[in-house]
């Protein structure tokens, strides 16, 4: 066995791979033609973020059975590509998330203490004692995203005696209680009550501007933002000009928009600390990466258990299950995009014959669904149910062997003591076709797509029409509607499919123009 180390990684790491009887070249600054020739004589890749692991380089490569990336992003490894060529892919999420929190922690001290302002005075000469901090003590710390980071810099904030809140609607109270933070019930309530706010969520869809010109209006005057989470979370522009304008008092920031980044209207203000993305950036973190990925390429050369396989194919699953696996995981992400309540408990209920087979992978789909939008690190079928522990989320599964209407159905409820929310599917035909049969526990037959959106309203004459009407007006293409309602004149769910995306002003607009209250677009 060969393996190419393309990026540095820690000698400890690659001594390791050595020990276990594989042969290591460590080639590092490869051009992608350069790598694209070297790959065919290994059985292993190891990587960071700066060499990227294409679908060229993975059809060059016959002997390549695992790619190790030493961190947590997957950006530069085609996952896809590396699935359907039988090649596992394995990540190391745990390396880098104390260093991650230590540096929150120092973000948020130099912006407090303006140290950087005072270093960059004295060693230009000036003895600047007129410049004046803030204390942490006795302060409100807003953590938006209670996740493995989160938490920690929570409890280093509790150290200096803030206050904690934090909001996450994928946390158990329990867990709450257990981490002494308080709880609040909305993202709204924690922006206005902080001192300071730390983000720590991964960007998607739902997560990208986030933090706008709304949200920062809500804020105290004085509040002070930090991110080392991922940037767009925050609008950049916006952000500007809230602090240009004294809205807010400043900002430390250790991610951008677009990175590298190396002009921005922030650089220019003096409230604001600038790193360039150096969250993991420290020798341990950068030495337990490579550790960890040493092992996990190992044990994939070896044929042993890979706990941090990103791509793991569910090749003793039985043939019953399989096909419910795609459907089971996008009810999952489905119930994250319309969930209006917390989800402190998942229930996961098999009906009809499929309650007859081992469902535990669709449990774990589900979960692993779930949580693909929620945290930082790529959700796996080994991670999903850790994640679910760590959150203090109670999962529980339920069978009955008869089903409504359809052979087999499976339904997710999630919620907490404040209400539930469902998403039920099914396959049907010998293809084995997905269908979306209950959503808000409407009846309703929909095809998943890659868009979708949903609006709850009162039934009445004339809403499909002005939903249309203002979905023509912006040239998005209805794919297919379907309405589902529990009685005539009550309260009525219109899903439809379409064919390219729909922005928030867009969905403003329709829920305006028809007297929709609660309307969600997603990205399946």
């Amino acid at each position: 066995m060969k393996a190419l180390v393309a990026d540095a990684i820690a000698d400890l790491g690659v001594e390791q791979i050595r020990s276990a009887g594989i042969e290591v070249d460590v080639k590092t600054k490869l051009t992608p033609e350069e790598l694209v020739r070297e790959i065919k004589d290994y059985d292993a890749i190891i990587v960071r973020s700066a060499t990227k692991v294409t679908k060229e380089v993975i059809d060059a490569a016959p002997n390549l059975k695992i790619i190790g990336r030493a961190g947590i992003g997957l950006d530069n490894v085609d996952v896809e590509a590396a699935t359907q060529k039988g090649i596992m892919v394995a990540n190391a999420p745990e390396g880098n998330v104390i260093s991650a929190a230590e540096h929150t922690i120092a973000l948020l001290l130099a912006q407090a203490r303006k140290i950087p302002q005072a270093n960059t005075a004295l060693k230009g000469g000036e003895w600047a004692r007129k410049l004046k901090g803030v204390e942490l003590y006795d302060k409100v710390l807003g953590v938006i995203g209670l996740g493995r980071v989160g938490a920690l810099v929570a409890a280093r904030a509790k150290g200096f005696d803030m206050k904690v809140v934090a909001y996450d609607p994928y946390v158990s109270k329990d867990r709450f209680q257990e981490l002494g933070i308080e709880l609040v019930d909305s993202l709204e309530q924690l922006l206005k009550e902080a001192d300071f706010i730390t983000v720590h969520l991964p960007l998607t869809d739902s997560t990208r501007g986030l933090i706008g010109e709304k949200e920062l209006g809500l804020m105290k005057d004085d509040v002070r933002i930090i991110n080392t989470a991922r940037g767009g979370i925050i609008e950049e522009k916006a952000l500007a000009k809230a602090i240009e304008s004294e809205k807010i008092a400043g900002a430390a920031l250790d991610v951008f928009e677009s990175e590298p980044c190396t002009s921005s209207t922030l650089f220019a203000l003096d409230q604001v600390v600038v790193t360039p993305h150096l969250g993991a950036s420290t020798v341990e973190a950068q030495d337990r990466a490579g550790i960890i990925i040493a092992q996990q390429v190992i044990a994939g050369l070896k044929g042993d258990f890979v706990s941090n396989a990103v791509n793991i194919a569910a090749a003793k699953v039985e043939e019953s299950v399989k096909p419910f696996l795609p459907l089971v995981e996008k009810l999952g992400r489905l119930l994250t995009h319309i969930a209006d309540v917390s989800i402190n408990t998942i229930e996961i209920e098999y009906a009809g014959k499929i309650a007859n087979s081992d469902v535990t992978i669709l449990t774990v789909a589900a979960l692993k669904g779930i949580f693909a939008n929620v945290v930082h690190e790529p959700v796996t079928f080994v991670n999903a149910p850790l994640i679910a522990k760590e959150r203090g989320i109670d999962v529980k599964e339920v069978k009955t062997k008869t089903a409504t209407d359809y052979i087999s159905t499976v339904t997710l409820r999630g919620g907490d003591t404040q209400g539930t929310i469902s998403a039920g599917g099914t396959l049907v035909g010998k293809k084995n076709q997905e269908r979306f049969i209950s959503i808000y526990d409407f009846d309703i037959d929909m095809v998943p797509s890659e868009y979708m959106a949903f609006f709850r309203y009162e039934d009445k004459p004339g809403m499909i029409g002005k939903v249309g009407t203002v979905l023509g007006k912006n040239n998005i293409n209805i794919a297919n509607m379907q309405v589902g309602r529990r009685v005539v004149r009550g309260e009525a769910l219109m899903g439809i499919n379409v064919d390219s995306p729909i922005s928030d002003k867009v969905m403003e607009d329709i829920k305006k123009e028809a007297g929709i209250a609660d309307a969600k677009f997603m990205v399946l």
